[in-house]
């Protein structure tokens, strides 16, 4: 699941490790899905290197300080969160107006779609979910320099 992780977020690709990671941190907030949403928050942040880019995205994305192609992308992949049927059209060329290629979208709906499983994964096996908020921003910095071909190393 790392090596998928890491072509997904990490890997050379149009979308910056930023704006992936971003995705997946909102989709793993819809998802409830702490441990996701968290350290995939602290990547972001560590990207962006602005902690108010993630919380805006998560509590309404519409108002967040990011491009209107990555709000137009973030809607595909609130969408997909639901459930894939429920993109449209509509959605897929507004992020085109934006700017989005068609790869863009096209990985956009892969890591919405593969955080709904990641994300089920880690809370339906109870994995252990470490609360102290330094933990993941030091995560958050490993995966943003080094991706996730071995693990961060971090324990609780």
């Amino acid at each position: 699941m790392r090596a998928l992780a890491h072509q997904l977020l990490h890997a050379p690709n149009s979308l910056t490790p930023a704006e992936r990671e971003l995705i997946a941190a909102y989709v793993s907030s819809r998802n409830d899905c702490f441990f996701c949403a968290t350290s995939h928050g602290a990547a972001a942040t560590a990207h962006f290197g602005d902690p108010s880019v993630v919380a805006c995205v998560t509590e309404n994305y519409l108002l967040a300080p990011v491009s209107a192609k990555l709000k137009a992308l973030l809607q595909i992949a609130g969408k997909v969160q639901r459930g894939g049927k429920f993109v449209t059209d509509t959605d897929v060329n507004q992020a085109r107006t934006q700017g989005a290629t068609d790869v863009e979208i096209h990985d956009t709906v892969l890591i919405a779609a593969a955080f709904c499983m990641f994300n089920r994964y880690v809370d339906g096996l109870d994995t252990m979910q470490p609360r102290d908020p330094a933990l993941y921003v030091e995560m958050g910095k490993h995966l943003a320099e080094h991706g996730y071909a071995e693990p961060s190393g971090i324990r609780s």
